[in-house]
């Protein structure tokens, strides 16, 4: 950080008269200067960018001049924002950073304040001190008020220019030139500023074809000239052509000639393609009739020289006579004094006639002057954007103050386009800026998006233009610039975009809205705008109902009461609602009965008028059918109920009675079956078999009985789960001491194969569910893992859980055992007694059991199988079943 300024020291034995506070608050208080303290406000930390100040202290002079008391509570740019564009504030940053002392004058024209400021600044310490003086009282010189006055015609210039950037429309009306602009190839008026329409009084134009507004252009080549430029799309200069009008609109036969200098200037649509001609005009007729008239001075004067040089060649015969005859020479004295006489008659309307030629050419050019100057006013005048670039560096030679201000912060007279807006390098405005340079070609562009650096923030900032880039011809007929007429129109641009984009909006959403929407306009009831959905319950296209009356678009319904209930919402203005109203339409080539709920609304005007009405229906054709047929349903249901009741009752004894078959075959079988078992073991013991296939038949019988046990048990565990059904409690059951409690009882088997298990209980570690339930499910699936194991491998168990997507908990349990075809199988896989493995012993009654219980539960099973690579059964528990 630079040191604040030192001022040379104080004289020692001042000290001792006065304390220095003391001497610095009388001078701050009897200064005849104003006098203010600053303290910069700096951005973020670690920044030292100032981007403030808090004013410190404010002497008298200061309050008065700045109006503010001696501690503003506010910082200084919520005073003094103007000090921003006028470098006031970079002046206090600049003499803070340095530390070296610095003036600046100016004139000061905004925040309230109107007079040339003088400044001197110093940093002490960490404050900015300034002193400042105004010329309020003083006698303001010839340049200052000049300059006052010249910024302040300025300021009102660009006010003027801001408020009339975006009417175009003003500017062609004010304009000292005639402009109008056609529309469309048979040039149709569509705007005509005043002093075009001067050329015509008050005959009517605007609306009118250019034939049937000024019918006397016939045989002269107007009409066929806006023809080729309409047609080829390019400009065309005239220079002084002849046109006769009928200017007094009198019809008169003979008509006045009158010379213009004119350019039609086609004027192109969103496609590129002319739509319409824009007319530049200027009457140049009273210089071409002074140049006409200085031609024809110049054929007299011609003619005079002629017979002046005939009365010489006279003169010296007579001459020659005298000297041959004395004595005729007193007969022709006479003559030659009437011939001196001619002469200087000759000499005389000669030097007059050079003198009015001498006068009518200064005349001429003093009106060329004025015209030029006219000229110039106008461009420097014209709200629209001017600016003429000079050579082929494009440098700005003119540049009027729209122009200059859509570019406020740069100086752009003198200097290379490319040097102040280095950022249009390689944009299409620059290219073409180059083409019309290199061939002459006027250019014209519209809405044409040219990203401008703002010099405030350094960003590139989207900005919207109109522009015509014409090229300048110097007295030979060569390229030596190009004249530009702008006119931003980002607001307009943007705006219409949007609009453009909610319009967008809007048709998408009538177009696809999913229900019928039509708009009725007046009270003949005309289809102004139909959707999609209307159109299908009409059965009609757009193409067919749009911009006819109801009646003509659906004959079908004037005799259905539709007519008149649209003209009573039209005529009284309250809506009407009809739900399932029955409707019949001429669709798809025969008449159909419909059913349709749809309302009736009047849409207003912005003085409350109903100008029409808005339709929104819906088909409910099939919904009333299909309410319909539920009736039909409904009642055939109640038929059908009563009768499944009585089969349910009777199914429901039936079930009874098998549960009670089975319980009792399997308890009376089951002690003769384990008596067989007994008597058979004994008979193992005690007898001698000499058969040598009696080993053999043993074995037989022991794997028949073990099936039959089997088979008992599962008959009986199948009863026990229908008869405890509902009766066993459910409780919060935790999964891991569970499933280690089930692999313990199957310990010695697992351990023969090398089993392998992990457990997995994260995401539900315990559910509510019957205990012994969920141990018989987890039984079958485990047991069934290692009865089924594949001979190559040893198996691999992997009991996990998680959570469905309805919250309810899943069970899995995954092996890589030989697996099983689930395409083939699936069907009979929850069977009883089905089983699809024979090489080991089983029932077919594990799996039946688990969708049993989970079934009357609530609850599914899943299975996901690959034959010789493993299965997965997931337990799907029943929502209820989730710990809270």
């Amino acid at each position: 950080m630079p040191d604040s300024f030192v001022p040379a020291g104080l004289p020692a034995d001042l000290s001792a008269l006065v304390l220095p506070e003391e001497l610095l608050a009388g001078m701050l208080e009897v200064s005849l200067t104003a006098v203010a303290l600053y303290e910069p406000v700096f951005g973020p930390a670690g920044n030292d960018t100032i981007v403030d100040f808090r004013i410190v202290l404010l002497n008298p002079v200061a309050r008065r001049i700045l109006q503010l008391p001696a501690q503003p509570p506010e910082l200084y740019l919520h005073y003094f924002p103007g000090t921003l564009s006028t470098g006031v504030f970079d002046f206090h940053c600049r003499v803070f950073h340095t530390g070296q002392p610095e003036r600046l004058s100016l004139n000061y024209q905004a925040d309230g304040l109107d007079n040339y400021f003088r400044l001197s600044a110093c940093r002490v310490g960490r404050l900015v001190l300034v002193s400042f003086t105004d010329t309020a009282d003083e006698t303001r010189s010839g340049v200052e008020q000049a300059l006052r006055e010249s910024q302040a015609r300025e300021r009102a210039a660009r006010a003027e220019a801001e408020r009339q950037r975006t009417r175009l429309h003003d500017t062609f009306m004010q304009a000292p030139a005639m402009i109008c602009i056609f529309d469309g190839p048979e040039h149709v008026f569509e705007l005509v500023n005043p002093p075009y329409q001067q050329l015509v009084g008050n005959r009517p134009l605007l609306g009118r074809p250019i034939r049937e507004a000024m019918p006397e252009l016939a045989g002269q080549p107007i009409f066929e000239l806006l023809d080729a430029v309409y047609r080829t799309g390019q400009p065309f200069h005239a220079t002084e052509m002849l046109v006769q009008l009928d200017h007094d609109n009198e019809g008169r036969q003979e008509l006045e000639k009158r010379y213009y200098n004119f350019i039609y200037q086609p004027r192109r649509g969103t496609d590129g393609q002319p739509d319409g001609i824009m007319v530049f005009a200027y009457d140049v007729s009273p210089q071409v009739q002074a140049r006409q008239l200085i031609e024809d001075k110049e054929r007299e004067l011609r003619v005079l020289y002629t017979q002046s040089d005939d009365i010489n060649e006279e003169l010296a015969a007579a001459n020659e006579e005298l000297h041959a005859a004395n004595e005729e020479a007193l007969a022709n004295n006479e003559e030659l004094y009437r011939t001196e006489q001619l002469l200087r008659e000759l000499n005389l309307k000669l030097e007059s006639r050079v003198a009015d030629r001498t006068a009518q050419l200064r005349n001429a050019q003093a009106e060329a002057e004025r015209h030029r100057a006219r000229l110039y006013r106008f461009f420097m005048q014209a709200p629209a954007a001017i600016c003429i670039f000079d050579g082929p560096d494009l440098v700005f030679e003119l540049v009027n103050a729209a122009f200059q201000q859509m570019f406020a912060a740069r100086q752009l007279l003198g200097r290379p386009l490319l040097e102040v807006l280095p950022e249009i390098l390689g944009h299409p405005a620059y290219t073409t800026l180059r083409q019309v340079f290199d061939t002459g070609s006027t250019h014209e562009e519209s809405s044409r998006l040219v990203p401008i650096r703002n010099p405030k923030t350094g960003q590139l900032e989207d900005r919207y233009f109109n522009y015509i880039q014409q090229a300048r011809f110097d007295e030979q007929g060569r390229i030596d610039g190009v004249m530009v007429f702008a006119l931003e129109v980002t607001e307009q641009t943007l705006a219409r975009q949007q609009a453009s984009a909610q319009q967008e909006q809007l048709r998408a959403l009538f177009e696809q809205a999913p229900v019928a929407i039509a708009v009725f306009y007046g009270p003949g009831h005309v289809v102004e705008l139909a959707n999609p959905a209307i159109c299908a319950i009409w059965g009609r296209s757009p193409a067919q109902v749009l911009g006819l009356p109801l009646v003509e678009a659906l004959p079908e319904v004037e005799e259905q009461g539709f007519v008149a209930l649209l003209d009573g919402v039209y005529q009284t203005g309250i809506p009407y609602v009809a739900q399932e109203h029955p409707t019949t339409l001429a669709r798809h080539g025969q008449q159909e009965d419909i059913f349709l709920n749809f309302v009736y609304h009047p849409m207003r005007d912005e003085q409350g008028q109903i100008t029409g009405i808005t339709v929104v229906a819906i088909d409910v054709t099939e919904h009333v059918a299909a309410r319909q047929l539920l009736g039909i349903a409904n009642d055939e249901l109640t038929v059908s109920n009563t009768a499944l009741d009585l089969l349910n009752q009777q199914l429901t004894r039936t079930n009874q009675d098998l549960d009670n078959f089975v319980y009792t075959a399997s308890h009376d079988l089951k002690q003769p079956v384990d008596n067989m078992a007994g008597l058979f073991d004994e008979l193992k013991h005690s007898a001698t078999f000499h058969d040598p296939q009696a080993t053999l038949m043993i074995g037989m019988f022991e794997e028949a009985l073990r099936q039959i046990d089997g088979t008992i048990q599962g008959l009986t565990a199948v009863v026990q789960t229908e008869r405890l059904s509902g009766q066993i409690p459910t409780e919060t059951v935790e999964l891991l001491p569970l499933t280690q409690s089930v692999l313990q009882s199957l310990h010695h088997q697992a351990t023969g194969l090398h089993a392998g298990f992990e457990l997995d209980f994260t995401a539900v570690p315990a559910v509510h569910f019957a205990r012994l339930n969920l141990q018989s499910i987890l039984y079958n699936l485990l047991s069934n893992a290692l009865k089924y194991a594949h001979p190559d491998r040893p198996p691999r168990v992997r009991i996990s859980t998680a959570l469905s997507a309805e919250g309810a908990p899943v069970l899995s349990v995954r092996d890589n055992g030989l697996g099983l075809d689930v395409a083939r199988y699936g069907a009979d896989l929850f069977q009883m007694f089905r089983r699809f493995h024979d090489h080991t012993a089983g029932s077919g009654m594990g799996l039946y059991l688990v969708n049993r219980i989970l079934r009357q539960a609530g609850g599914h099973i899943e299975v996901e199988s690959t034959v010789g690579e493993g299965s997965t059964f997931h337990i799907h528990l029943p929502p209820s079943a989730r710990q809270a």
